[in-house]
């Protein structure tokens, strides 16, 4: 079987370091590179984290700094969940690893163009860097395999009443990707909140006595406190981990297809993700949506992955 060429595009805190673990290590994923954007933290913060991982982990991948702002609105970052640094909690040696030179937008535009319409993208920050390459060489939409993206929600935000963190972090840019006409996945809250490290799920990956599980469990045990102050959660969700485990492994997931738009009128319900559950609008489908997962398994998957390491 042929491999899922992916590009991970994220705001390293801490769930997008555990997406970038399965990512690297899955035999069905060939990850060709990472982009990174604002999001979690100022982008100065998130390339770090990001290059922090790669370093620490051993793997070969190639890391590329993209958008370090919003197409429209100010910078928004979370520091009451994800700390000063956007991935407080480990401590890592003196970075040696150094980005690419090539600008993410540019990465992103020249391997799709250059490819067989192979490339499936997977955002799992603000969707800035996806949104720009769209406007620079709308001909890349045409490139998109598929967009496999951890955002929004049907339900509750998170940031908002109304709207969930990627997507209220670039509304503008969330609206461009999803009228772009690519198919695209959505792993919003609704589902996402379902998959918490708890402490028993954090102990079974440090029991993996790799330097993987390891790393698990000084990113998870820092978010047992955040979520639970931010959001009365037992744990803290690895959001990000559900657009990555989809692609090899959709039989975790229940979905359904929804026509999703992004509420970008600058009021109340700025950055939401209005999604037709019941199909009321009869406008098309344009993102099969994340309702449910199977949570036992899902963790099954993750320690398998980590057991690569």
């Amino acid at each position: 079987m042929d491999k899922i060429k992916i590009i991970l595009d994220c705001d390293t805190g801490h769930d997008d370091a555990i997406a970038l673990m399965i990512a690297a290590k899955h035999p069905q994923i060939d990850l060709l590179g990472i982009t990174v954007v604002n999001g979690n933290a100022p982008l100065p913060n998130t390339l770090i984290n990001t290059l922090n991982v790669v370093q620490r982990l051993n793997l070969d991948v190639k890391v590329y700094g993209g958008m370090d702002r919003p197409l429209v609105r100010e910078r928004l970052n979370a520091p009451n969940i994800h700390g000063d640094s956007g991935l407080d909690g480990p401590v890592f040696a003196p970075l040696q690893k150094k980005a690419e030179d090539k600008h993410a937008v540019l990465y992103l535009i020249d391997t799709l163009m250059n490819s067989d319409g192979d490339i499936t993208l997977v955002p799992v920050g603000p969707l800035t860097n996806i949104a720009m390459a769209m406007r620079l060489q709308p001909a890349i939409c045409q490139k998109i395999k598929r967009i496999s993206l951890m955002g929004g929600a049907y339900g509750l935000g998170n940031i908002s009443p109304a709207a969930e963190f990627n997507f209220l972090a670039d509304p503008e840019a969330a609206d461009i990707v999803f009228r772009s006409g690519v198919d695209i996945v959505m792993m919003g809250l609704d589902i996402t909140n379902t998959a918490l490290a708890t402490l028993e799920v954090i102990e079974r990956m440090e029991a993996l006595n790799n330097e993987a599980g390891k790393l698990f469990g000084e990113i998870m045990r820092y978010t047992l406190k955040t979520q639970h102050d931010c959001y009365d959660l037992e744990a803290g969700p690895v959001h990000d981990v559900l657009a990555v485990s989809y692609l090899v492994r959709p039989d975790l997931f229940e979905m359904k297809p929804m026509n999703v738009q992004i509420d970008i009128d600058h009021g109340i319900s700025y950055g939401r993700s209005v999604a037709d559950y019941y199909h009321c609008t009869g406008l098309k489908e344009n993102a099969l949506v994340g309702i449910s997962l199977k949570r036992d398994e899902f963790w099954d998957f993750v320690e398998e992955t980590l057991k690569r390491y």
